[in-house]
């Protein structure tokens, strides 16, 4: 069945996932979205999350990287988790769109935010907080923070590694990446990077290997494909959690201003929850998460 990836150019954790169909070779369905809530030809896929990318197998919906990167990685090619790293790989990837993430974007977006429209600080001033003068202020202090962390970064490849699990590119990478790319996308010259030269050279490595195969996909097609399909989930609730299959439930990120998802529980683990919704224009949906920065609650 066709992946499809719904995002938009600019966005960081859209060309993590865009680097890892490329390390598979694998074709993909591109549907483009708006960087700004609303996002009408997504929301009856998602039930309200908010958060790019999205990445759709017919009627199932996978919401946030950290659930998009295991679609990706039961896709035939090498694997995301090359030895001898392995799934250590994944938690170089945690540092990256975790703590790193917010220093790499106020490190880029700062010296240039008062350029940026009013609506996106509006838009992710609700969802996370971020402020226009907050990050302008704390520029020099990202900047830093964003500089301890290509120092690390450098250091782990500074034994001439070609990547940062060994031999082969694999999820690590494509997250570590996004926050050099990212540092381009608003000065191609990243004048940042430059005393990290092994990082530098890693990061054209990255780029090299492309996004794969996408072809263009428009909203209404991604939402018919999803409508002529149905959910594929094993269903199975840990009974530790407290909660019970069938059992309605919202699912929001811990993000302040999270909009709430809700459905009824098909499967939670310690990896994942995936919760079953029925929307008018596509019929029955499973929306799956990673379980870590969930907020699971009885509706």
């Amino acid at each position: 069945m066709t992946i499809i990836l719904h995002h938009y150019e600019t966005s960081p954790f859209s060309e993590l996932l865009r680097i890892a169909l490329g390390i598979k070779g694998a074709a993909w369905a591109s549907v483009i979205i708006p960087n700004i809530a609303p996002k009408p030809l997504l929301t009856p896929l998602t039930g309200g999350y908010r958060k790019t990318p999205v990445l759709q197998v017919g009627a199932d919906i996978y919401c946030d990287t950290a659930a998009a990167i295991e679609v990706i990685e039961a896709l035939p090619g090498p694997s995301l988790y090359p030895a001898p790293l392995g799934r250590g790989g994944a938690m170089i990837a945690g540092m990256a769109v975790g703590p790193w993430f917010f220093h790499a974007v106020g490190a880029a977006m700062g010296p240039i935010a008062a350029a940026i429209p009013d609506a996106f600080w509006a838009d992710r001033a609700a969802l996370f907080g971020l402020d226009r003068g907050i990050l302008e202020a704390r520029t020099p202090h990202n900047r830093a923070q964003f500089g301890a962390a290509m120092a690390r970064i450098e250091a782990a490849l500074a034994d001439g590694r070609a990547f940062l699990a060994g031999p082969a590119p694999g999820y690590a990478d494509c997250a570590v990446y996004m926050l050099l790319w990212f540092q381009r996308r608003f000065d191609p010259a990243a004048p940042i990077l430059a005393p990290f030269p092994y990082a530098v050279a890693w990061e054209a490595r990255v780029r090299a290997i492309g996004h794969g195969a996408p072809a263009d996909m428009t909203g209404e097609q991604a939402l018919a494909a999803a409508r002529d399909a149905v959910p594929v989930v094993a269903e199975h609730v840990d009974p530790r959690s407290g909660f019970v299959v069938g059992q309605a439930v919202t699912v929001a990120t811990e993000d302040p201003g999270a909009d709430k998802v809700a459905g009824t529980l098909a499967r939670l683990t310690d990896v994942e929850v995936v919760i079953r919704r029925d929307d008018p224009q596509v019929g029955a949906v499973a929306v799956h998460f990673p379980r870590a920065g969930q907020i699971v609650r009885a509706a």
